[in-house]
């Protein structure tokens, strides 16, 4: 599976307990809306299957997670510090007017001068702006998401077209 049909939507911070328990700090802004049967954890850079047991949500952004198979807390200590990724075609839907900068994450940018400049990799939020990252001939280019720069967001298939300021591109790339 690629990684485009993941998304994060938190990491394991500890165990919980003897019987396996772990708990999990969610980076996804709405955690009880998640369906979590099975979630998929990064190990040795493949995607693992995890089916969960059972999942109690304790405070908006902390839950425990009970894993089938993960039966002893020696067992639950191997899995500490990974990231928990849901497959994208599960994650609940969103209305237009509540899609934010930080959904473009795995979108692909095609510049209208320069062309497929590759996928955002990360997007960070500053107090004056969001900036996307990606990968632009094996060097990380970072550009602003602003309203400005943005021509076109296409959610169904995940292009993001923007025209970037002259110059931006040459300035990672000399």
């Amino acid at each position: 599976m690629k990684s485009e049909e993941f998304v994060e939507i938190g990491y394991i911070t500890k165990t919980h307990g003897l019987k396996g328990d772990v708990q999990v700090a969610f980076s996804y802004h709405e955690p009880e809306k998640l369906k979590m049967n099975a979630v998929f954890l990064e190990i040795g850079g493949k995607m693992v299957p995890y089916f969960v047991s059972s999942f109690k949500l304790s405070q908006q952004t902390t839950g425990y997670f009970l894993f089938e198979d993960i039966d002893h807390i020696d067992k639950a200590k191997a899995l500490v510090k990974k990231r928990i990724f849901l497959q994208q075609k599960t994650m609940p839907k969103k209305k237009k007017e509540e899609f934010t900068f930080k959904d473009l994450q795995g979108f692909v940018v095609v510049d209208l001068q320069h062309g497929e400049l590759g996928q955002i990799e990360s997007v960070r939020e500053y107090p004056q702006q969001f900036l996307a990252t990606v990968n632009y001939q094996e060097k990380e280019v970072l550009f602003p998401l602003s309203e400005d720069f943005i021509e076109d967001i296409d959610i169904a298939n995940r292009i993001l077209k923007i025209e970037l300021p002259e110059g931006l591109l040459d300035v990672y790339l000399s």
